[in-house]
């Protein structure tokens, strides 16, 4: 879906299978400090590339583990958006978890099986080699990479399982929990413990390892964000699209000029434009389209050389728990909200913003008494 959406601040290493392979800018740090750390330690040029090799084949292994994830959500129709690595890990960009608990435990479970699979076979080819693997004695300098790598998918396992929603175990407990709780309830729950484990991981990490430290951050604040999210759905899985819809709006056709959409933009707060042929929709003209139409074609030039000709559409009886996963941030084109064939509205990211806003001022305002 959203491969062409890179994530900021990164660079593109590959695509598999259609997703998007990005490194974080701040993955060139971490290397910079491997290769110091090592380079200083006495071992000299030939320990900081023993090290720099280490620590690729480390995240070699986090982008299997996290192309799991993805291989496991595509059986049930869910896209993901990109793979970022990051000094602490990886983060596979989901277009959104299962709803149904059984399916959100196989996703969840997929990263670290793949990562208890390629620990037997990395032991088997080290056994084969005349390697016995020695779990409880690795040294990051002596012990032979591959010992070290088996090491790595044992404590990626391990680790990942920890029930500390958002991580691997903690999604696993919540879609466990979620097949006897609301999924709201169940949520909650595996919130609360997975901030009790960010308390735990903060109080070692700033005794021990301050890259411990730095992933309770990341849990406290991935857990908090997921429970609003949660919260989020469950308001509008009962809002149908409809009631976020614009529904007064100017349309274009493919032949006209960049400059009309110019005047319209300049002229009033509609920054979307739907391009319809007859009565059927044939792309989308966002406010980023025009600029850059303006910037390589000409103000005289056509709508149809610069429009997007693939683009998302809803139903305007949609709920608009399941529409809202397909507007793009990274590429913020609005929905087309289609009825009977025909265009009945467009739905952006700001009118939902505008929607939840006046929903959230309704929920507290105070009660008339009789």
């Amino acid at each position: 879906m959203v491969d062409d959406a890179r994530p900021a601040w990164t660079w593109k290493l590959a695509s598999v299978g259609g997703i998007g392979i990005y490194v974080h800018a701040s993955f060139a740090l971490l290397l910079a400090w491997v290769a110091m750390r090592h380079f200083g330690g006495g071992g000299g040029t030939r320990a900081a590339a023993g090290g720099l090799a280490l620590i690729l084949a480390v995240f070699g292994i986090i982008v299997l583990h996290e192309l799991g994830h993805a291989f496991a959500a595509r059986m049930y129709g869910i896209r993901t958006r990109s793979i970022t690595l990051l000094p602490i890990g990886g983060v596979a960009a989901l277009e959104r978890m299962p709803e149904k608990p059984s399916q959100e435990l196989v996703v969840a479970l997929a990263g670290p099986a793949v990562n208890v699979v390629l620990a037997f076979g990395l032991a088997a080819l080290a056994v084969a080699m005349g390697q016995v693997p020695e779990l409880a004695r690795v040294d990051v300098v002596t012990t032979p990479l591959l010992q070290k790598l088996v090491l790595v998918n044992v404590s990626l396992a391990v680790f990942n399982l920890i029930p500390a929603f958002p991580m691997d175990g903690g999604r696993a407990l919540r879609a466990l929990l979620a097949l006897k709780l609301p999924r709201v309830r169940a949520t909650e729950v595996a919130v609360a413990i997975g901030h009790a484990f960010a308390l735990f991981f903060g109080f070692v990490g700033l005794a021990y390892s301050p890259m411990l430290a730095l992933v309770a951050v990341f849990v406290w604040m991935g857990a908090s964000q997921e429970l609003s999210m949660v919260r989020l759905q469950s308001v509008l899985s009962a809002v149908p699209v409809a009631r976020a819809t614009i529904t007064q709006f100017r349309t274009l056709a493919p032949t006209d000029p960049l400059s009309i959409a110019v005047e319209e933009i300049v002229a009033g707060t509609q920054h979307d434009f739907p391009v319809v042929a007859g009565e059927e929709v044939v792309g989308v003209l966002t406010r980023a389209d025009v600029v850059r139409g303006l910037s390589t074609l000409g103000a005289t030039s056509a709508v149809e050389g610069s429009m997007h000709r693939t683009f998302e559409t809803a139903t305007p009886d949609e709920p608009l728990e399941r529409a809202m996963p397909r507007l793009n941030v990274a590429d913020p084109a609005p929905l087309m909200v289609v009825a009977g064939g025909r265009l009945f509205g467009m739905l952006t990211a700001e009118n939902l913003t505008e929607l939840l806003t006046m929903l959230e001022a309704a929920r507290h305002a105070p009660l008339k008494r009789a």
